[in-house]
């Protein structure tokens, strides 16, 4: 965590941290009590719910199989996931070339979608910091 307090007052700072110690530590006790009384139940109806994607017999030549063919699936996609990205390079490109003739309003909305991707770019970065803005921790 971290502190936001000055210097003077950093006695009081460590008794809030350890406050909020405790605090978490009453609630990943609570969180372990419920998993404890219910975690059992739970499960049991996750896997009667998604019982026909379950293998029988889960063995691991079933498990190799399963990766291989989950792997060659996807590499088999790969092609039309090419196929479709140059058509939208394509269309990208085409749209630059009339850049002229582009609406206000359309213009508005590239506007707005690369801020959108600009701030999700951001917000990942502070959520990878651990919800710091800053890096620096004094």
């Amino acid at each position: 965590m971290i502190c936001s307090c000055n210097l003077k007052t950093h006695g009081s700072c460590s008794t809030t941290m350890a406050s909020r110690l405790r605090q978490l530590q009453s609630k990943a006790c609570q969180a372990s009590q419920f998993m404890s009384k219910h975690g059992s139940s739970y499960y049991k109806q996750l896997l009667e719910n998604n019982k026909q994607y379950i293998q029988n017999p889960p063995t691991v030549e079933k498990c190799n199989e399963l990766s291989k063919q989950l792997l060659y699936t996807r590499l088999a996609s790969v092609p039309g996931r090419y196929e479709s990205f140059q058509k939208e390079l394509d269309s990208v490109k085409q749209i630059w070339k009339k850049r002229q003739e582009l609406k206000v309003e359309d213009a508005g909305i590239v506007a707005l979608f690369g801020l959108e991707c600009f701030a999700w770019f951001c917000a990942g970065e502070i959520v990878g910091r651990g919800f710091t803005f800053t890096g620096y921790y004094p």
